[in-house]
């Protein structure tokens, strides 16, 4: 059984992974700072995007492995977040509308042509863990969305402050996951937390959001050195 002092270790360790979260990353700290060109924002804008239209096949393979009913029907939210329900609608669409906030056509961002090679592996290669591990360590590595609110609103800040170019409007998904990152990891949480129980599936649920972190700090030095000055 574990205690909660257990418990607390592996949320300690857990968050402590904020330390190799991408929002420490240079191309990061120069974009929040205003340092960005419009090329290197629509670029980024382009590039993360993969990461985006890929999140709910990501968490469609969670869904096909978990066995459990009431975290399915929990963990089901996260795709009709970022799909939608209905054209128009979600967090895919939300990018694209930011895609055209920042001057780039909706045609462009979706069809990939200004995809660095090296945005398309990492990201592939985090719905490839998600797919092949065991669906409790895709969870944990799910788990950078409890640094996500922090640096969601540090980037909606930041976007308004310095790139007053861009259309306001366009920063609706930034706005959204203000809400629907806290629920997502706490939801996350509970679920590592109730299921790790030895030390060697802490020590997975760790690494789990170590891989996780180093997937999105790759995508960044990826698109660094695409579209360094």
């Amino acid at each position: 059984m574990t205690t909660t002092t257990e418990t607390d270790g592996l949320v300690e360790a857990l968050r402590s992974q904020a330390r190799s979260y991408h929002d420490q990353h240079p191309f990061h700290v120069r974009m929040n700072a205003g340092r960005l060109s419009r090329r290197q924002i629509q670029g980024w804008v382009a590039n993360r995007y993969y990461y985006q239209e890929n999140i709910p096949r990501k968490d469609a393979a969670i869904l096909a492995n978990c066995p459990d009913l009431e975290v399915r029907r929990r963990w089901i939210r996260r795709i009709i977040d970022h799909d939608g329900t209905a054209s128009g609608e979600g967090g895919i669409e939300a990018w694209l509308r930011l895609g055209e906030a920042v001057g780039l056509t909706r045609e462009e961002v979706a069809d990939g042509r200004h995809l660095v090679p090296g945005v398309r592996f990492a990201v592939d290669a985090y719905v490839t863990f998600a797919r092949t591990k065991p669906w409790v360590e895709a969870v944990a590595s799910s788990l950078t969305e409890l640094f996500a609110p922090d640096l969601m609103a540090e980037r909606l800040a930041a976007f308004e402050r310095h790139y007053t170019w861009i259309d306001p409007g366009g920063l609706a998904y930034f706005r959204a996951r203000l809400q629907q990152a806290p629920r997502d990891s706490e939801h996350a949480l509970e679920v590592v937390t109730r299921h790790c129980r030895s030390a060697d599936d802490q020590a997975r649920a760790v690494a789990a959001l170590s891989f996780k972190c180093d997937v999105l700090w790759s995508v960044m030095d990826a698109i660094d050195r695409a579209y360094a000055d």
